[in-house]
Formats: C-alpha cells, structure tokens, sequence
C-alpha cells in the first residue's frame, strides 16, 4: 500500500532541513500562542516539551518523504503520548490538544512549500501531495496523543475508584484515627469531614449510585446490597434524597457524625428487617420510635438528639428545669395543676416553662406522634 509520503519530491529534506531550527521555533511559538490555556501554562519547561515535541515531528517527517515506512515508529510514537498524558494529567481534554496540531499542521505545510518553492517552481500535483502527506502525517500524532490522554484518564479513574473503595472501607469499619479518615476522604475531593449518611440499596443500584453521586458519595458494594455513604450536604436534604432515590429500593439512615457511620449504617439495616423497602424510600429518623421500642439504644439516642435540639442552646440548669417541667406536664396530660404539686412549684412557673417549652418546641407538643417521641427520650434520659 503506497504511503502519503511516499509521493513527497524527493528534493524536500534537502532544501527543508536548513529551515529546520527556524520553523521549529515559529511552530511551536504558534501553538504556545494559539489557545489562552496553553499561554498560562508558560514555564521553561513547557517551552521545552512543546519545542521538544515539534522538533521530533519535523526531523520524522523529513526523514519519511519518499518512503513507505510507517508514520511514527514506537520510540518517536511514546513522545506524543506522553504529551497527551500530560495534558490529562493538567486536566485538560484533547481539543486543547488537537487544535495545537492543527495549527502545527498548517505551518507545517506552509514551510515545506516555501521551501520548495525558493529552490525551484512547484507544481501544483507537489502541493496536493504535500498537502496530503501532511494531513496523514499529523493524524498520526494527534492519534498517539489522544492515546496518551486516554490511557492517562483510565489510569486516573482507577486510582480514584480504588481511593473511593478506600474511603468506603474504612468508614464502614470505624475507628479509624481522625487524621487518617480525613486524609483517606481529602484524596477523593471532600474538603471536610463532618457528617455521613448511609443509604442502603438493591446491588443492582450500585453502579447508578456512582454515577448520580460521584462527587458526594462513595459506595461499597457488600454482596447482598450495597451501602452509599453521602457527605452532609444540599444534596443528601432529606427533600432531594426522596427525589432522587424514588423507585430505587432505598432505606437511608440517620445522619450521624461520620464516627457512627457502623452505628447509622446498623440502624438502617434493623429498619429495612422491621419495615421493609419499598418503592419510595424508607427514611428511618421516621422509625426511630419503633426502633427504640424494640431495644435499640442508638434509635433511641438518635431520637433524643432529634427531639431535644431547640433546648440544646439553652444553660443546663435551664434545660434540666425544662425537662422535668415536661415530662411531667406530658405525663398528666397538661394539668397544670397536677404538675404544680408535683414538681412544688407554683402553676403559674409551670405556665412560663411550658410556654417557653412551646416557643422551643413549637407544633411538637400538640403532635401525638412528636409527644410519643418525647415521652420515650424523657423516659430514657430520666432512667
């Protein structure tokens, strides 16, 4: 099969090669100067690579006018992969890349003619050919360089996969060292580390997890399910979790510190074996009660944190004042009078302290279900 080059005018090395120095240095200025991104990079070496780069390009196309060999042998081919692989490694896409090839190309082209043209007329064949000869020819560079950039970006994407595998790992095993954890969880993107919430899910959903929560989320995938751990965040609110995870078998557990990632994780699981999965997700803060009423101290400390937060600003004479106030209004069903003799106090403080528990608390104390809940941590705070 006849090769592009091998119609070059036999004459082109000769008449090039004294141009040589000078149309490297015009080329790769060009291509430095033809994208803004390339421009900011600057530096001495950058000016190095791309010189570097144009020069070995130019000496393998002389070198093949006439011939039938191919375009790039392994040891000039491995140069411009390694320049696609550092632009994926500066995290730049390979239209960067091809346009700097394009502009080379064009040059390229342009100086050949030129040369050709100052020793002797060309005809107007040489410069189809040359004009073909050059297109083939930086095909095959901008084929060795998007090579480079792929097998880079695979490379990448499996050291973030094994990194996010990583972080999965020893968030579910807790008792990892606080600066360990945060190490492991600032090598896949997440500036802090603060609180995690577990979502358990069919194994068939692994995969779709990844993808809609890649920057947000690991996932460890366990055999008979598999266990998303979101960072706090807009997108683990309970109102975009019940969106996005519609349809999708979920139980999503507490948010916890992400020390309690076992703890939350556990939790989700007693949830899942009490409640069952269904369609649309199963959210256990809404089961904690049930939880609690079948021994699960971390439902019930869970809840109690949930429920107690308003008066969690408040002194702890204060809040203790409070809760006993509560407890015992609660359990004689708001006698303000029962709860007066009780606690020997007068009814009008047992008025102030329940208003004031209604200004913390707000629509909770007229909700059977929220009093419920309250009655259950007051009873597990007092014992």
């Amino acid at each position: 099969m006849t090769t592009p080059w091998q119609r070059l005018p036999t004459d082109l090395a000769a008449v090039m090669r004294p141009r040589l120095p000078a149309a490297v240095r015009a080329i790769a200025e060009a291509v430095a100067a033809a994208d803004p991104a390339f421009a900011g990079t600057g530096g001495a070496k950058f000016e190095r690579d791309v010189r570097t780069a144009v020069q070995v390009a130019l000496d393998r196309f002389l070198d093949l006018a006439g011939t039938g060999e191919p375009a790039l042998p392994p040891r000039i081919r491995e140069v411009f992969v390694a320049l696609g692989a550092a632009e994926a490694r500066e995290n730049r896409g390979p239209e960067l890349l091809l346009g700097a090839l394009r502009t080379a190309a064009r040059l390229l082209l342009r100086t050949a003619s030129q040369a050709l043209a100052g020793s002797r007329p060309v005809s107007l064949d040489e410069i189809i050919d040359l004009s073909d000869a050059t297109s083939a020819f930086v095909d095959e560079l901008a084929a060795a360089c998007t090579d480079g950039l792929a097998r880079q970006l695979r490379e990448q994407a499996g050291e973030g996969d094994r990194r996010r595998r990583q972080a999965a790992d020893l968030l579910l095993r807790g008792g990892a060292p606080a600066d360990v954890a945060r190490e492991a969880v600032a090598a896949i993107g997440w500036a802090t580390l603060d609180r995690v919430i577990p979502v358990l899910l069919p194994p068939d959903q692994a995969r779709d997890a990844r993808f809609r929560f890649a920057a947000d989320g690991v996932v460890a995938e366990r055999g008979r399910d598999a266990v998303l751990l979101l960072r706090s965040g807009p997108r683990a609110e309970r109102a975009a979790l019940a969106e996005a995870l519609d349809g999708r078998g979920a139980v999503v557990g507490p948010a916890q510190p992400w020390t309690e990632v076992p703890e939350a994780v556990r939790l989700a699981e007693r949830a899942a074996d009490l409640v069952g999965a269904g369609p649309a997700p199963v959210f256990v803060e809404d089961h904690f009660a049930l939880l609690a009423l079948r021994g699960e101290p971390g439902a019930l400390a869970a809840l109690a944190a949930r429920r107690l937060a308003p008066l969690a600003g408040l002194r702890p004479n204060q809040r203790d004042q409070l809760l006993v106030t509560l407890e015992s209004w609660l359990r004689h069903w708001g006698s303000r009078t029962a709860v007066a003799a009780e606690l020997y106090v007068h009814p009008q403080t047992v008025s102030y302290r329940v208003n004031r528990l209604r200004d913390l608390l707000g629509p909770a104390l007229d909700d059977p279900t929220a009093r419920f809940e309250l009655q259950l941590v007051l009873a597990y705070r007092a014992g």
